[in-house]
């Protein structure tokens, strides 16, 4: 029996020791500063508590179906061209509806050769039906639009994710927010410039690079006028980006509407210096595919015009007087933070849609500094509480749950610390009704203990069978519990989620300290005492 109640208690020791190593890590000192320091490294601080910067984001998903829709179209028409239909049009005759595309001008005579073309290249995703004055309609399936618009949604999460990542903001929480209403959540603790994020993480940032039609023209009516009133179905008119005209203003120019060089052509951009005027600019390189469609198309076109355009604003206007492969700059006008921000957000990738922001919240630090003392010290005075209630009520044995509660809240900080967890303002609630689920176990124990003791159990046996039957309650409450906090962290979202983490670990930690910790303990008082000796509970 000695011999057991060594080896457990060592063990409790064991646990006590290495969750304290959790907590605290290997401070750099023994003076509090240090070991504040030590904790804050181990156990990270939420939004809410840190301070920073809330923003819930709408991706419009419709743009990335637009784009997917887009590129099908000019795929149409080359597929019909290659095997000698001659159409009139390929166009997306509703702005409203993107997912629809039109063919006009379809020969009457090569109806059934139109269909197999489409049919076996595009009849997975899209619905192809003929109409009258030989015009085709191709729209894309509900389950196509859907899959792209989550693919949007996924996509932006992880470009936001190794954007924020990038610029170094720690413990960011970046996920679905709403479900189904393609939102983004983002939290950003401790950030200090919340605006250059924002432009950062609202840049779609995707690169393109188009055959010039026609321009430049000062103004976007002028171009319409010179183009003859209607801008022609396989261009668009874009403006450049202030600093690009020579004539210092913004300038206009009609551009193929499909790019020759698009955002996933891109394999990698970097930071350079401009040869002759000593800026920043910033180097782009294609990967081999992109490079070698490159080549072909520039080698073909030299002499003429083609814009590089970012984020649909031209940046730079340059004539092709070689054959070009695989690699450009972007130059004119940036600072060389601004070049380092382009860099980084081209080599993360281009955001599949555009983005609006639904509502931006800054917490101060102050505020987060405030809501921290509160909320320790309503964890302090709440667990003295607790502890003195249970010393007046339960005597010797109420100091049994105290050391219990103790080891609780240490295995709890513990856990926090060896999984990073970010302890938000309703975290330290969670830990205020771990504490109380711990208590609740107690009572459960002592007082099965006590009727056993009433029943003329001698205090041995009273221990033995108020453990075991209490056991099954205490399992049931925590399961249940544990299950609803599962729940709070699949759906909600950071604050929410914190509470669900803490609660959930404090409580697996009550099952090792109600249950092992307090009978060990019991054990040990019992050991040392005579036989038949009351015990004090």
């Amino acid at each position: 029996m000695r011999k057991n109640l060594t080896t457990k208690t060592i063990a409790i020791f064991a646990v006590l020791i290495f969750f304290i190593f959790g907590i605290i890590g290997i401070p750099h000192g023994l003076n509090g500063s240090a070991l504040k320091d030590s904790i804050l490294n181990r156990i990270h601080l939420g939004l809410d508590l840190k301070g920073g910067t809330h923003l819930i984001l709408q991706v419009m998903v419709d743009e990335a179906v637009g784009i997917a829709t887009d590129s099908d179209a000019a795929h149409i028409q080359q597929d019909l061209q290659q095997n000698g239909i001659t159409v009139g049009s390929v166009t997306k005759p509703d702005p409203n509806h993107p997912e629809a595309i039109q063919i006009t001008g379809a020969p009457a005579d090569r109806g059934g050769d139109i269909r197999s073309v489409l049919n076996s290249k595009y009849g997975n995703q899209y619905d192809i039906s003929s109409g009258a004055n030989n015009t085709w309609t191709i729209t894309m399936k509900p389950s196509a639009v859907a899959e792209i618009k989550k693919r949007a949604l996924d996509q932006a999460i992880e470009v936001i994710r190794t954007r924020v990542d990038s610029l170094g903001v720690s413990e960011p929480v970046i996920q679905e927010y709403n479900l189904g209403s393609d939102q983004i959540l983002v939290e950003l603790p401790g950030v200090d410039d919340p605006a250059r994020v924002k432009d950062v993480i609202q840049s779609t940032a995707r690169l393109e690079i188009h055959a010039v039609l026609g321009g430049p023209y000062t103004s976007e009516q002028e171009a319409i006028q010179q183009l003859g009133g209607t801008v022609p179905l396989d261009s668009v008119i874009l403006p450049t980006a202030p600093g690009v005209s020579r004539s210092g203003g913004v300038s206009y120019y009609q551009i193929k509407r499909t790019a020759e060089i698009g955002g996933t052509d891109l394999r990698s951009a970097r930071v350079g210096q401009d040869q002759n005027t000593n800026e920043p600019q910033v180097n782009f390189f294609l990967t081999t595919t992109a490079g070698d469609h490159f080549a072909e198309f520039t080698g073909a076109n030299k002499g003429k015009d083609l814009a590089v355009v970012l984020d649909n604003k031209i940046r730079e206007v340059a004539v092709i007087r070689d054959q070009i492969r695989d690699q450009g700059n972007i130059s004119g006008g940036m600072t060389s933070q601004q070049a380092n921000d382009l860099a980084m957000l081209l080599n993360t990738g281009s955001l599949p849609a555009s983005l609006h922001y639904l509502q931006e919240s800054t917490v101060g630090p102050s505020l987060g500094a405030d809501s921290i003392h509160q909320g320790v010290m309503a964890s302090i005075v709440g667990m003295l509480a607790v502890m003195a209630f249970m010393l007046f009520y339960y005597r010797g044995s109420g100091i049994n749950a105290d050391l219990a509660l103790f080891l609780n809240l240490v295995i709890l900080l513990g856990f926090m610390g060896f999984t990073g967890s970010t302890l938000t303002l309703p975290g330290i609630a969670g830990v205020i009704l771990t504490i109380g689920m711990g208590v609740d176990s107690n009572v459960l124990i002592f007082e099965r203990i006590r009727e056993e003791l009433r029943a003329g159990r001698t205090p041995a046996v009273a221990v033995d069978q108020g453990f075991a039957h209490a056991w099954t309650t205490i399992i049931d409450t925590h399961v249940t519990t544990i299950v609803s906090a599962a729940i709070l962290f699949i759906f909600g979202t950071g604050p929410v989620r914190g509470f669900a983490v803490t609660l959930t670990f404090g409580l697996l930690a009550n099952l090792f300290t109600a249950v092992f910790v307090s009978r060990v303990i019991f054990d040990a008082n019992l050991n040392r005492k005579q036989r038949g000796e009351a015990l004090s509970i």
